[in-house]
């Protein structure tokens, strides 16, 4: 979603042909839309307000909460990008006509800290701050002897941040456990597991365990992940963890049916595990995070993990980052960072901590400095740089599909990222999905005609319970010994999971792919390619996310305008979360 549309139809849906006033101004300059328009008037009606800017304060609202934020910051939403000057209000005499308008006597509207909030989100926002409250009133009682012995045990020496982490968990109700990729998140997971299972075994109790991710793939990846970090641990050890399966929240909590912010686990019905763990928290919602909280027990574990540096929810809020910058100095904190990074070398980890600290000089000089794990391309035309690493990879997938090596198809499908912000456009994923075929097309001789042409990567775009399948799986078309074709597809089990092509309706081909479905995923090389300087999906965290999903080496396409506006400009969402967590 743009922050601005240019107004080229006067059809457009999105013009409101009714608004009068400051509304019809700013709708015209394509900065709210009709939507928007009908909210502000739509609530001005119910609470007898007709102040022009208290129904300009309200559209904007509507539009900051489609934009990802809970409120809006009537401090800042002048600094909003448009094409033209437009009739903002006094500052000061805008605020004042919303604190005192009859919408916020009458709680429709909340006016807190500058912040303007619709009655839900202010109402979910203050939920999540309570429950967090009343969680961090008690503590649970643990066995420091008990649970510091099974730690040294299953961590050995080297590993003193993740034993951090656990202790602190073993002895608070709630844990945010951060880091960036590589930093042993789910391996501290693992070891807290078989401590609290170590611990209720020793007192004579079982220990109901709950793993989840707001997507299915991130799910798929933490048991995945939590069973390999096990595979180093004594056997008894191990087998705390057999048997432990990971699902989606939506799957834990239990929609309601035709209701997917409702579920069955509520407040009046808790969930009833001990311990629930959350993986890639970045991004979960504002209302799915409240939900959660109202179901876990009082008395329950909850750790929230996850990486504050990465692309937040595609809905409302931005919980984790709120969460970590809101406690930052509080001695109560909850907060477990992990710093130390295993996954990549140190020229990847340099470019990383550089986009993390939003130091544009560093991440330039690492950029620059021509190492083998990092290439910078700056080609107004990259078409030749891109051509040269996912041709081959597109044909190794190819060549092990026309085989029928399913293992191998998939494996060859990890060799190579091409990343993009933008679905659409020069820069976007459909684009170069066209440009890789027509490249692979030529070189094989195959005009690619059928839409299920083998070798054929595919991104599973929605959830299938039936087959197991989950929005964000990755899977490659091979040939059968009969002649036929099955859709291999990467499971969390040993074998892959395959089925015929015509029972999977929601696919779509992965050659690239936008950076916002990569979270969660890596691939030995990774390239980046960074959007118009002027795109507003172009932020310091859409960069980070893009390079360290890479594991051996990352290519960063762009000049270094596109580079500098991406470390510098920051994903902004107002939230009053972390101002009231950290008591100002």
């Amino acid at each position: 979603m743009s922050d601005v549309f240019e107004v080229d139809d006067p059809t457009d849906a999105r013009l409101a042909l009714g608004a009068q006033g400051l509304l019809a101004s700013f709708n015209t300059a394509g900065l709210i839309t009709s939507a928007d328009v009908h909210v502000a008037t739509t609530l001005g009606r119910l609470g007898r307000e007709d102040d022009d800017t208290v129904l300009l304060a309200i559209a904007l609202t509507a539009r900051a909460v489609r934009a990802g934020s809970i409120c809006l910051d009537l401090a800042t939403v002048t600094e909003l990008p448009v094409a033209e000057a437009l009739p903002w209000p006094d500052p000061v005499a805008w605020a004042g006509a919303v604190a005192a308008s009859p919408l916020v006597g009458l709680g429709v509207l909340h006016w807190e800290h500058g912040l303007l909030y619709l009655d839900r989100y202010h109402e979910q926002e203050t939920q999540v701050l309570h429950d967090l409250t009343a969680r961090a009133a008690s503590t649970p009682s643990y066995d420091p002897v008990v649970v510091n012995a099974a730690l040294d045990r299953v961590f050995g020496e080297g590993h003193g941040e993740q034993q951090a982490a656990c202790r602190g968990a073993a002895g608070q109700w709630t844990t945010v456990i951060t880091g960036g990729p590589g930093t042993g998140k789910t391996t501290a997971v693992a070891g807290l597991l078989v401590a609290l299972h170590e611990q209720a075994q020793a007192h004579g109790q079982g220990l109901r365990v709950a793993l989840a991710a707001p997507t299915g793939k991130a799910a798929a990846r933490l048991e995945e992940a939590v069973h390999g970090s096990a595979t180093g641990f004594a056997e008894a050890d191990r087998a705390r963890l057999t048997g432990l399966s990971a699902m989606t929240l939506h799957r834990l909590l239990r929609p309601l049916p035709g209701n997917s912010t409702r579920f069955r686990h509520h407040r009046g019905n808790r969930l009833p595990h001990d311990v629930v763990v959350v993986d890639e928290s970045s991004m979960v919602s504002l209302t799915m995070m409240a939900r959660l909280l109202e179901a876990v027990r009082p008395d329950a574990r909850l750790v929230l993990v996850g990486d504050p540096d990465q692309l937040s929810s595609v809905d409302a809020g931005a919980v984790l980052t709120d969460l970590v910058r809101g406690y930052e100095g509080r001695p109560d904190s909850p907060v477990a960072a992990l710093r130390t990074t295993h996954r990549f070398g140190p020229e990847i980890r340099a470019l990383a901590e550089a986009l993390r600290l939003g130091d544009a000089d560093a991440a330039l000089e690492v950029l620059a400095a021509g190492h083998e794990a990092v290439e910078w391309v700056t080609d107004a035309d990259p078409a030749s740089q891109i051509r040269a690493t996912a041709l081959p990879a597109a044909l190794a997938v190819r060549d092990a599909a026309v085989a029928g090596d399913m293992p191998r198809a998939l494996a060859a499908l990890d060799r190579h990222r091409l990343l993009c912000a933008h679905r659409d456009g020069p820069y976007g994923v459909h684009h170069w999905n066209r440009r890789i075929e027509q490249w692979l097309a030529t070189e094989t001789g195959d005009p690619l005609h059928e839409r299920d042409y083998l070798g054929r990567p595919l991104l599973v775009t929605a959830n299938d319970h039936a087959l197991r399948l989950y929005n964000g799986d990755t899977g490659v078309v091979v040939a059968t010994p009969e002649g036929g074709r099955r859709v291999a597809i990467a499971g969390s089990g040993p074998e892959p999971l395959h089925f015929a092509p015509s029972r999977l309706g929601s696919v779509e081909t992965m050659h690239a792919m936008t950076i916002h479905k990569s979270q969660g995923s890596q691939a030995d090389v990774v390239s980046v390619l960074l959007p118009d300087v002027e795109s507003r999906l172009l932020t310091r965290e859409l960069f980070y996310t893009a390079v360290t999903r890479a594991q051996q080496r990352v290519r960063v396409i762009g000049p270094e305008p596109a580079v500098r506006a991406a470390i510098e400009r920051q994903a902004q969402r107002a939230s009053g979360l972390r101002v009231r967590l950290a008591g100002r």
